[in-house]
């Protein structure tokens, strides 16, 4: 739902405020349609269908994992391709993982999204619709922008659409947002009062080879990058979750692992090493390989853990996410949880866990 476009509607039709929150508070609750809302008369319900869609995104299909996961691929009303999940957990936790763009425009060489055309920021309506899609179904408590797109180039759209969470069950502490390191929104996210987490997706502490893996590390070096979230734990006093893709004799190696604690500061840090499901250019770390990793990271002060996949049946893993569409491909490297791990159990800050 457009909540811009229903303000509008309503006062153009002479309609107190307090409808809109009415009618937003029955879609945050899982509503269907407007029919059900049952304090709003019925004239205005019918004039609303009429003219403001109830969803601004065309479900096209699901997918259903052997797990719970649940993947929706979803079509803008100028065609363009927007993939969402689900991800339930046995402890309670469902969380929503979301798409800020259509495409995206940086070129992650070990991202699935980066190989397709950017098409556009999303609007904050549709970015809602993907998360409201699932409310509909299932209570939500967890929501990650790890889904298309760099979400810091689009967060203005990123944070109305957090302000709205809450009404949905989302508190923003169970809210977080991931960058590949894109400064200047990490210093916006400082600035921002709603308590929100920060995730980093770095993936090599050497310059180079990040270059190699993350062509964005050449606009925004990694140093820079780490000085400008060591401002956003200042502001926030919130650890900052690392996301670190495990690839097979390219950044996984002891060597690797003592680059990467050298530039952490555990107080202000902590790493999730990610299980890479191979898309093309890379293969994937062997779990023993993954093990060694993190105990050398461990050894240097450095906490880690190591993400629970999810989804890898119906292709809705980190980096496997994938749509076609009028034999259009739309991919997407969904990166799930920046905060809980696979062997260790909750995240340090267990209300912020927030997927995997």
């Amino acid at each position: 739902m457009d909540p811009a476009l229903l303000e509008s509607t309503l006062a153009d039709a002479g309609q107190p405020a307090f409808r809109a929150r009415q009618v937003w508070e029955w879609a945050a609750r899982g509503a269907a349609g407007y029919g059900e809302m049952t304090n709003v008369p019925a004239a205005l319900r019918e004039e609303l269908d009429g003219r403001v869609p109830f969803s601004s995104l065309e479900l096209v299909r699901e997918a259903f994992a052997t797990d719970g996961t649940v993947k929706a691929l979803f079509r803008t009303h100028d065609g363009r391709s927007v993939e969402a999940v689900l991800m339930q957990y046995r402890d309670g936790r469902r969380s929503v993982c979301l798409s800020s763009q259509s495409g995206c425009p940086l070129t992650c060489t070990f991202c699935a999204t980066g190989t397709m055309k950017f098409g556009r920021n999303l609007t904050a309506g549709e970015i809602l619709d993907q998360a409201l899609h699932f409310r509909r179904e299932h209570e939500i408590n967890h929501v990650v922008f790890m889904g298309m797109g760099e979400p810091m180039m689009n967060l203005p759209q990123v944070l109305e659409t957090c302000r709205r969470l809450p009404s949905m069950g989302v508190t923003h502490r169970r809210t977080a947002v991931s960058t590949v390191g894109w400064i200047p929104g990490i210093d916006a996210l400082a600035e921002e009062p709603m308590p929100i987490r920060l995730a980093l997706s770095l993936h090599a502490a050497d310059e180079a080879l990040r270059s190699q893996i993350m062509p964005i590390n050449d606009r925004y070096p990694l140093a820079e990058v780490l000085a400008a979230c060591e401002r956003f734990y200042a502001a926030k006093k919130r650890q900052v979750f690392v996301e670190y893709v495990m690839l097979a004799g390219v950044n996984d190696q002891a060597v690797h692992a003592r680059e990467l604690a050298a530039v952490l500061d555990p107080r202000i840090y902590k790493v999730n090493l990610i299980p890479y499901n191979p898309t093309g250019m890379y293969d994937g770390s062997p779990r023993a390989v993954i093990e060694r990793f993190r105990a050398v990271l461990e050894e240097q002060g450095v906490g880690a853990t190591i993400r629970l996949t999810m989804g890898r049946d119906i292709d809705a893993a980190c980096g496997q996410l994938a749509a076609k569409v009028a034999g259009e491909e739309a991919s997407v490297g969904a990166e799930a949880d920046p905060g809980a791990g696979e062997e260790s159990g909750p995240a340090p800050d267990a209300e912020a866990a927030a997927a995997p």
